[in-house]
C-alpha cells in the first residue's frame, strides 16, 4: 500500500510531503503516478514541480518519464489539492457500462453521452466511480485515457497496473489511433484532410475552461495534429444547412481538440454548446439533436500483454444514427 509519511489527508499550504510507492504502482511513469496520487492538482501544475526538480525520488531529481519502483520514496513540494468529500456524502451508485472488450487485462467500454468518466469539478462521481461500486471485487480499475462528459464512444480501462503503464505508455507516444464519427455543419472540402493549428487553454471570468487556436510562434501554444476524412455529405435542405459527416483522427490528445480544430475551420460540430453554431444547436435541439455529434467510433491499439493488434469499435448510439438517417440518402460518397 502507499504509505504517506509525515500525515495523511490533504496537505495545508507549505507542507512538504513524502511518499513510499507500494507494490500497486511499481513500474508506473513518475507523471501518470503523481496525476493520480494529486487528485484536484491541475495537470499542468504536475508536470511543472517535475520538471523544475521540485520533485524528487530517493532524494535525487526524476524526470516526467522515469518509472517508479516499489519503496522508492517520492518528495512532494507544497501543492493544493481537491478536499475530501464531507463526511455523509453518498458512495457512486454501482453502474455497468456496455463492453466493447474484456479480458484479464483490461476493460473497453461504450460510455453514453452525458456521463463523466471521473468525478471533479463539480461532479460527484463518473464511470470510474461507478465501475469500482459495480466491480467491488476487482483489484484494480484505472482509466487509461479520457473522453469529454459530452463524447460518447469508446474508452478503455485498465484491470492490470502493467496494462495500465503499457497503455499509456502508447498513448503518450502516439502509438496508438483514435477515430472519432463527428457530424459537422457545412460542406466540408475533401481536400482539407490536415489541422496542424497550435491550441492554447484558458479560463473564462467564472472559471470555466476553453481552448483556441494560436499562432504558431506563441509561447503558450500546444502542438496539436487533427486529420480528417468525409465520410458522407448532405446538401443544404428545407430550411437547414449542409452537414458532412467526418472520420476525425487525432494525432494529439489536447483538450477540446478535435471541437476546437473543426470550429476553427467554420464547420462547427453540430450541438457543440462551447464552440459550436448556437443559432443552429437551437434549431436542431427541436429536430431531435439534443446532444453533440462527436463520438469515439474507433480505437487501434497493441495489445499490453499478448503484443497483438486490437481494432475496437462502437456504433453510432441511436440518438445520433437516428439523426443522421433523418437527413436522408446522401448523394455519393466524396472522392479524395
Amino acid at each position: 500500500m502507499q504509505q504517506i509519511i509525515g500525515g495523511g489527508g490533504p496537505p495545508a499550504s507549505g507542507e512538504v510531503r513524502f511518499l513510499t510507492v507500494g507494490e500497486e504502482s511499481a513500474g508506473q511513469r513518475l507523471d501518470n503516478y503523481l496525476l493520480r496520487v494529486l487528485k484536484g492538482v491541475p495537470k499542468t501544475h504536475v508536470y511543472r514541480i517535475i520538471r523544475s526538480g521540485e520533485v524528487r525520488v530517493n532524494k535525487g531529481r526524476a524526470a516526467v518519464d522515469t518509472r517508479v519502483t516499489e519503496g522508492d520514496v517520492v518528495r512532494l513540494p507544497p501543492v493544493r489539492v481537491a478536499a475530501p468529500a464531507p463526511a455523509g456524502t453518498p458512495a457512486a451508485p454501482a453502474r455497468e457500462f456496455p463492453v466493447v472488450f474484456e479480458d484479464d487485462h483490461l476493460l473497453a467500454i461504450d460510455k453514453p453521452a452525458g456521463v463523466a468518466v471521473h468525478g471533479g469539478s463539480g461532479v460527484s462521481f463518473g464511470v470510474i466511480e461507478q465501475l469500482r461500486q459495480a466491480r467491488p471485487a476487482a483489484r484494480l480499475l484505472e482509466l487509461v485515457h479520457r473522453l469529454d462528459r459530452e463524447t460518447s464512444g469508446i474508452l478503455l480501462v485498465a484491470k492490470k497496473r502493467s496494462a495500465l503503464t503499457g497503455l499509456q505508455d502508447q498513448f503518450r507516444d502516439r502509438e496508438t489511433g483514435k477515430t472519432y464519427l463527428a457530424l459537422v455543419s457545412g460542406t466540408w472540402p475533401v481536400s482539407r484532410k490536415v489541422i496542424d493549428q497550435p491550441l492554447h487553454k484558458y479560463l473564462l471570468a467564472d472559471g470555466e475552461r476553453r481552448v483556441k487556436v494560436v499562432a504558431r510562434d506563441d509561447p503558450d501554444g500546444m502542438r496539436a495534429i487533427t486529420l480528417v476524412k468525409v465520410r458522407q455529405h448532405w446538401p443544404a435542405a428545407a430550411g437547414r444547412p449542409a452537414f458532412s459527416l467526418l472520420e476525425v483522427t487525432i494525432k494529439t490528445g489536447r483538450t477540446h481538440q478535435i471541437r476546437v480544430h473543426l470550429a476553427s475551420q467554420g464547420h462547427p460540430i453540430a450541438g457543440d454548446d462551447k464552440y459550436g453554431d448556437f443559432e443552429l444547436n437551437r434549431q436542431l435541439q427541436k429536430a431531435g439533436l439534443k446532444r453533440m455529434f462527436l463520438h469515439a467510433w474507433r480505437l487501434r491499439v497493441t495489445h499490453p500483454a499478448l503484443g497483438e493488434a486490437l481494432e475496437l469499435h462502437s456504433d453510432l448510439p441511436p440518438e445520433l444514427a437516428g439523426f443522421v438517417r433523418g437527413l436522408g440518402p446522401s448523394p455519393a460518397q466524396p472522392r479524395a
